[in-house]
């Protein structure tokens, strides 16, 4: 009872109409800063910075938590209609929300999307106010030899979910972990494969990355047919909405993939790309119909949408219960409230409640706001599938020179995105996934140096990696996602030869 009536003091707060206008102010930002390549939540955060100095502590976090979840709803919108994922959290909207928008079904890519953020972020809000201090003391149990067993398990989820061949899921595993040592060695401070050019010894930006891979490498394999004039613009749309039958089929998974993403997102450095494509890799083995995942499957939409939602909600218990950033956006929000005077951690909740739990309530005003917003917007923007060919490529193209300069202002970044838009092409042609490739690029440096910690504290022995329950349990999901596949197709295959 006393949760909830502190729950209600905040919602008082957060209905102020000047809170009302900010979390809308925040949450629209957030959907467009979401849409453009290269951005992402982190980037609009920290462009808002010098405006929330002159905001009281309540007004700035609801304001820049707007940001963060709004980006998460908008990531998608670029993902579906031009196969390019905002920033890493939307990479597996890209798996079955593109193909949808090409086999005409873009109306229901876009709304399923708004549809599982809000259930997604909704659910997880109230995780949020329940779970909060159990929640935070299980990540604390995370020491690093198990932040390094997770992201294996994460990274071979990834890979065993590559359509038809694992081996080629690991290949491209192998290869973005090679990708991620480069730069200057965080330990030891040497430069590794930079091969002498300055602007690598920060190593490569996964953004540039995704955008190359996508942004790019969907301009080249697209380039034949619109020189050739197949690819013919949508004319027709219809309502922005899904069927009984798509929402009878979705709405389990929505429902399975949000708590899934509320614990991962909990843990500090995780974040929503592990959460939803790990949330995509469940949906897939669950299915009675694998095979149609990554050709136009709802539920390969649904599922990582409400997972990364409520993976951004989940960040917040770090940094709110324990005063550390779960993630990059809430290392600025952090920062922002330290500057104006509010230490987050343990007592937090009971020195400053109306910071906490205006914050806590706005985000369930926020997620209403989104939905309101993001439906009538998808109406307007599913007519970017209208834009003749030769005219969107060049605009996406353009999108994506802009997304990378705004990373780090570098033009050597362009050389690595062409690099990378010519590998997608090519990693398209024969047939080797790009997701495990991505996500090893974004976790091989944290997961790098979880090992290296690791064996430190254990002098170099290995037996800190079996030492704990939760390793053991992890060693077990690492294990059942490689094993697990190849034993329901060795099924599948005798079932077909009874018949």
């Amino acid at each position: 009872m006393e949760v909830l009536s502190l729950f209600f003091d905040g919602l008082l707060t957060a209905i102020q109409p000047y809170h009302l206008l900010l979390i809308t102010f925040g949450g629209v930002l957030g959907t467009i800063v979401g849409m453009l390549p290269g951005l992402g939540p982190a980037t609009g955060v920290a462009v808002l910075l010098p405006i929330t100095f002159s905001m009281s502590p309540t007004a700035a976090l609801i304001t820049m938590a707007g940001v963060y979840y709004g980006a998460m709803f908008g990531g998608s919108r670029s993902s579906i209609l031009i196969n390019t994922p905002g920033d890493g959290a939307a990479l597996a909207a890209t798996f079955d929300g593109y193909p949808m928008a090409m086999n005409g079904k873009a109306e229901s890519a876009l709304a399923i999307s708004a549809i599982a953020s809000f259930i997604g972020g909704l659910i997880s809000v109230v995780f949020l106010i329940a779970l909060a201090t159990p929640v935070a003391k299980f990540a604390l149990k995370f020491g690093p030899a198990e932040y390094f067993l997770l992201m294996v398990a994460a990274l071979s989820m990834t890979a065993s979910m590559s359509k038809g061949n694992m081996v080629k899921g690991f290949i491209a595993t192998l290869f973005g972990l090679m990708i991620s040592t480069v730069g200057i060695d965080a330990q030891s401070g040497i430069p590794r494969f930079t091969f002498g050019i300055l602007e690598l010894q920060t190593g490569i930006d996964f953004l540039v990355v995704i955008i190359g891979l996508y942004a790019l490498g969907e301009v080249f394999k697209a380039f034949k047919a619109i020189n050739e004039g197949k690819k013919i613009p949508q004319k027709k749309f219809g309502r922005i909405w899904i069927s009984k039958e798509e929402w009878q089929k979705t709405w389990l998974p929505i429902l399975r993939s949000t708590p899934l993403g509320f614990v991962v997102g909990a843990l500090p450095g995780a974040g929503g790309t592990m959460a939803s494509l790990m949330a995509y890799n469940n949906e897939k083995q669950f299915s009675n119909n694998p095979d149609d995942f990554g050709k136009g499957e709802i539920v390969g939409l649904a599922a990582p949408e409400a997972a990364n939602n409520a993976a951004s909600v989940g960040a917040f218990i770090p940094m709110l219960t324990l005063g550390i950033p779960g993630s990059g956006t809430t290392a600025v929000m952090m920062g922002a409230l330290l500057m104006l005077g509010i230490q987050p951690g343990p007592l937090l909740f009971t020195q400053h409640p109306d910071v906490a739990w205006g914050l806590i309530a706005s985000m369930v005003i926020g997620n209403f706001v989104l939905a309101i917003v993001n439906i009538p917007m998808a109406g307007l923007l599913v007519r970017v599938l209208s834009v003749d060919a030769k005219i969107l490529y060049p605009i996406v193209l353009g999108l994506a020179f802009v997304g990378t300069y705004a990373i780090s202002s570098s033009v050597v970044d362009f050389f690595i995105l062409i690099i990378f838009g010519v590998l997608g092409y090519f990693m398209d042609k024969i047939k080797i996934p790009t997701a495990p490739m991505i996500l090893a690029v974004i976790v091989g440096g944290t997961m790098e140096q979880s090992f290296r910690q690791a064996t430190r504290i254990s002098n170099g022995s290995l037996g800190i990696f079996v030492e704990s329950p939760l390793a053991l349990a992890l060693i077990a999901i690492t294990v059942i996602s490689v094993v697990y596949p190849a034993i329901k197709a060795s099924l599948a295959k005798r079932k077909a030869k009874t018949v």
